[in-house]
């Protein structure tokens, strides 16, 4: 056998020469719908940053009180949360396609809303709340749409794939966005970030225009998406323990584990030699850097069988970063066992998603997104609430450490204690 055979063979079989089974599996690019919606994500993971960035900045020049930039941040939690708990269920009745394109319109449009306020110097905190709120809850509305939609667009084998470019360019956009932000205000103004962002949008609405139509598959009961089909899937959770045990998995890692409310105090105090600035932004950008760089290397686990095993793996090894983290008084130390808990949190991620697609039906894959995306959201959050009190009670690397040996001890205890998750394998 030749070489030119050799290829060809391994491009039929869909593997990759031993030399390259390490880097990230593209397999699901070859897929032209995918291609797509996978490609409107790469612009606009870096637009949403933008704004992720104007919004608080505004607020702040407007002012002057960070407890404002904090009050801000709650107006866009709740409406989140509602929405994507309804807008679950809502992908789970009507075409996810026709959905998307809705959402993404409003979320243009209130991008749109954004640029004009600082356009005019309307300098208004109540308009500026309720623009991210209405915005929130148009993204509640799509991120449960868009991921369950993901199951539709490629087979089963390759959903980690799919998550894990997914989550590879999200990851990006957090580290490539506030930077570009940075750049750009002395230069072009705020209020042109906005703009930036509407018209990344459209590039958005054009890609999910060109998607093929997702309507609930036939036999599919017609139904409405109320708070009754919004408690079925709750019930359904509870039915099936593997998909209950991966939103507690991720509860676990992030609630105990996640300690960014405390980089602030850490980088005035322990890396406070280094320059507090310096310290700040490094201990902000380590995870997202780390995250993007196991997306590029996930060839070596996105073809894993064992996706129970692979969530209790990337758990732990989240827990022991995070407390090492903790223990570290040297920056670049630090900074490298929170890019290792990066790596650790992209893999949690990219097995999670894969198990809430392969092990839901589809006519509940949305409500089980719209759940996802309430946890992705909510628990960092928590995190901020109890990592800030410990950190204060006593000390910010006492606080740390202390959560991430929680979520070692915790997540051992429940795999040990329920095994579906180290059970469930595709």
């Amino acid at each position: 056998m030749d070489a030119s055979e050799s290829t060809t063979e391994e491009r039929e079989s869909g593997l990759k020469p031993p030399r390259r089974r390490w880097a990230m599996d593209t397999r699901p690019l070859r897929r032209p719908a995918y291609r797509r919606l996978w490609g409107s994500t790469i612009v606009t993971a870096v637009g949403s940053q933008l704004t992720a960035v104007a919004v608080p900045k505004q607020i702040y020049d407007i002012t002057g009180s960070s407890a404002w930039v904090g009050a801000a941040s709650l107006a866009g939690l709740v409406p989140l949360i509602v929405f994507a708990l309804w807008g679950g269920a809502i992908a789970d009745t009507m075409d996810r396609r026709k959905l998307l394109l809705i959402t993404n319109i409003g979320i243009a449009v209130t991008s749109l809303l954004f640029w004009l306020q600082a356009f005019v110097g309307l300098e208004s905190v109540g308009a500026l709340m309720l623009l991210l709120a209405v915005q929130q809850a148009f993204w509640g509305l799509n991120a449960p749409a868009r991921n369950a939609s993901i199951a539709r667009l490629v087979p089963e084998d390759e959903l980690p794939a799919a998550g894990a470019l997914g989550s590879t360019v999200m990851q990006t956009g957090q580290v490539a966005g506030p930077l570009l932000a940075g750049a750009l205000i002395p230069v072009i103004g705020l209020p042109e970030l906005y703009l930036i962002d509407a018209l990344a949008l459209c590039v958005t609405v054009w890609a999910v225009y060109r998607l093929p139509s997702l309507p609930p598959l036939a036999g599919t009961a017609v139904r409405r998406a109320g708070v009754k089909e919004i408690a079925a899937g709750f019930r359904y959770i509870s039915g099936h323990t593997v998909l209950l045990l991966s939103f507690l998995a991720d509860i676990i890692a992030m609630v105990l584990g996640m300690p960014r409310a405390l980089f602030p105090q850490l980088a005035s105090q322990t890396y406070a030699p280094y320059g507090e600035g310096l310290a700040l932004g490094l201990l902000f950008a380590a995870i997202p850097v780390g995250a993007v760089l196991g997306g590029l290397f996930s060839g070596t686990f996105s073809r894993a069988r064992r996706h129970g095993w692979m969530v209790i793996g990337a758990v732990v090894a989240w827990g022991v970063a995070i407390t090492g983290f903790g223990l570290s008084r040297n920056l670049w130390i630090a900074v490298v066992f929170l890019a290792l808990a990066g790596v650790a949190d992209m893999v949690s991620m990219v097995f999670r998603g894969a198990i809430l697609l392969s092990a839901a039906t589809d006519e509940m894959r949305g409500r089980m997104q719209g759940v996802f995306t309430v946890v992705v959201a909510g628990g960092p959050r928590l995190a901020d609430v109890l990592h800030g009190t410990a950190g204060s009670a006593f000390g910010p690397r006492t606080a740390v450490a202390g959560g991430g040996l929680m979520v070692v001890a915790v997540m051992l205890v429940l795999a040990a204690a329920v095994p579906a998750l180290r059970r469930y394998r595709v």
